[in-house]
């Protein structure tokens, strides 16, 4: 029996039956948990900030392609 980092509820999982990287949901809280170890199992909360962090990335090389393309595009009007 291991707890729920977020809401601490007991949640059963078998030591047998979980990978280390599964993901799993908390019974009473609905979070989404990772498993990072097996022998005993822990549990890990999988942040919506990760999510969110990974997509203002994205969009913040995205702006940085546009720029050099324009770049290049004024470089090739130029000549």
């Amino acid at each position: 029996m291991t707890k729920c980092p977020e809401c601490d509820a007991d949640i059963d999982l078998d030591e047998e039956e979980v990978e280390e990287g599964e993901v799993v949901s908390c019974g009473e809280c609905d979070a989404e948990l990772e498993v990072t170890q097996i022998h005993p199992v822990h549990l890990i909360a999988i942040s919506d900030d990760e999510d969110e962090d990974d997509e203002e990335e994205d969009e913040e090389e995205s702006s940085v392609e546009k720029v050099k393309e324009k770049e290049e595009d004024d470089e090739e009007e130029v000549e």
